[in-house]
């Protein structure tokens, strides 16, 4: 891997190398601690080195990956999935059912969607199909197989303790060269048979925090695709002659996840107050430069069937916002801030610089808090310090990004943030007997009526409860060098589609 990764360096520092034999180079905030798929899978299928059974369209209906079709029992309980004809791992050795079968077993028991699907068996029938019962009927299982921590793997990828030691996929890209966190290289294998044979021989994938740095490195041609733009670098790259941005609305919210387990926090009233202090148009309009993306709700209309139309509104009101307050107990103290048993209304929220805007937006959420008499301090360090924080309990609050398509369902994430225990990035220290009931009946039923029910209640309850708080709709930011053609940005952030991709001479 080493030598490999020494030749794609100097293929691209090389003055008399041609287009096609330069590496495409792609720059993201996303570490790449591991090869670990319950970890940092998200970046191998971006770039093509690992598939999964199931892919998803833009509109997040499944699609054949590593597996050309599939089947569903009468019953609704047994699904059978036939590998693709005479696909072959990186490895060389080919494709079997055990091999599909052991890979999703070890995704079950990490963390992950598959570990909250009722599934009871996961087993190969002959060297080609793979068979998959649940305990129920679970119509979301095929967007469960979607997600980067199902991505099948050769039994060669793993010790005998079951760690991984080599990621061995069956993409149209194979992993040459690994430099942790920063750094990944990949080139086209030959072996393929997914589709087309790609024309990008060779990618570069690094891992570059600072969004400005990401923008300057398209600008000045260094980058080829930068994904995660912040807005005032997307507004000068929008005059480089260099660079095509693109911004498109996708299916992810900023948050802020309240430890509802605080006293400060243990009552309905202080959330509502919180949601109801925070300036969610200015943000929008000042901030993200998207005046739309002011959130009203939970879900954006990007997913269309979970926007609830008819849902009252989130608003900004800080007059209700104290009023709230006080009736819960909350009064005058030094410095205006509020107190209650002695004790301030002050909180530390934790927040990361992976996506740009965040310690932005974290500001001006303090300043709005601070007009109500809270006390909000901010912390920003990197992603993981929230779900640590939840799994250690020493988080108060954090603001983030969340993703409802990496399960192209989004009840995939539903069920992982709140569920009866929460999650990393979901409820903290809150749960709802009804929601998680709502829930566990979308995965049963299929009739559209009783789904849409459904779904609305589910809106309503995390409306009114406010165990995560939404502040805006997301828009992705890409800027793509205009010697790239046939470019296509997936919504859903499965894929950086670089296998369709070509250069321009």
């Amino acid at each position: 891997m080493r030598r490999a990764g020494l030749l794609l360096l100097a293929l691209a520092l090389w003055p008399g190398a041609t287009l096609a034999q330069q590496p495409l180079r792609v720059v993201a905030p996303f570490h790449v601690e591991s090869m670990e798929p319950s970890r940092d899978g998200f970046n191998f299928t971006r770039m093509g080195v690992a598939e999964n059974l199931v892919g998803a369209d833009d509109g997040g209906l499944p699609v054949p990956q590593l597996a050309e079709g599939w089947t569903l029992s009468e019953d609704r309980l047994t699904w059978r999935m036939t590998i693709r004809a005479g696909a072959t791992f990186h490895d060389g050795s080919p494709v079997l059912a055990e091999a599909v079968a052991a890979s999703l077993l070890r995704a079950r028991s990490k963390p992950g969607p598959l570990a909250n699907a009722p599934l009871t068996s996961i087993t190969a029938d002959g060297p080609r199909v793979v068979e998959l019962r649940t305990s129920t009927p679970f119509t979301p299982l095929l967007a469960f197989l979607a997600e980067s921590s199902a991505q099948i793997l050769a039994p060669a990828s793993w010790d005998e303790a079951g760690g991984i030691r080599a990621l061995i996929g069956t993409g149209p890209y194979r992993l040459v060269g690994f430099q942790p966190p920063f750094r990944f290289e990949v080139e086209r294998f030959e072996g393929w048979n997914g589709g087309p044979r790609p024309a990008i021989a060779r990618a570069i994938y690094e891992s570059v925090p600072r969004g400005e740095t990401r923008a300057l490195m398209a600008e000045s041609g260094r980058a080829d695709l930068a994904f995660t733009l912040d807005p005032a670098g997307t507004d000068r790259l929008r005059r480089s002659p260099r660079v095509e941005v693109r911004v498109m609305p996708i299916p992810r919210t900023q948050t802020i996840k309240l430890n509802a387990g605080l006293p400060i926090f243990a009552d309905v009233r202080a959330r509502q107050a919180v949601s109801l202090a925070i300036d969610r148009d200015g943000i929008a309009r000042g901030i993200l430069r998207s005046p739309g993306a002011a959130a009203t709700q939970f879900f954006p209309p990007t997913l269309a069937e979970w926007h609830v139309a008819g849902l009252a509104p989130l608003r900004r009101d800080p007059a209700e916002a104290r009023r709230l307050l006080a009736a819960a107990g909350w009064t005058a103290g030094p410095g205006g801030i509020l107190t209650r048993d002695g004790h301030p209304f002050r909180f530390t929220l934790r927040t990361f610089s992976t996506r740009p805007e965040l310690p932005v937006v974290a500001a001006a959420i303090q300043e709005s808090l601070r007009e109500v008499g809270i006390d909000m301090q901010i912390a920003v360090g990197v992603s993981s310090d929230i779900p640590a924080g939840h799994r250690d309990g020493t988080l108060e609050a954090g603001l983030m990004a969340r993703n409802f398509s990496q399960v192209p369902d989004p009840i995939g994430t539903l069920l992982a943030d709140f569920g009866p225990q929460g999650g990393d990035w979901g409820a903290m220290g809150w749960t709802s007997p009804e929601l998680v009931e709502r829930l566990a009946a979308l995965g049963r039923t299929t009739d559209p009526a009783e789904r849409a029910a459904l779904r609305q209640r589910a809106s309503a309850i995390l409306q009114a409860e406010m165990p995560v708080i939404p502040v805006a709709w997301y828009d992705l930011r890409v800027a793509i060098s205009r010697r790239l053609a046939n470019v296509s940005v997936d919504p859903l952030e499965l894929s950086y589609r670089i296998a369709a991709m070509r250069w321009v001479e």
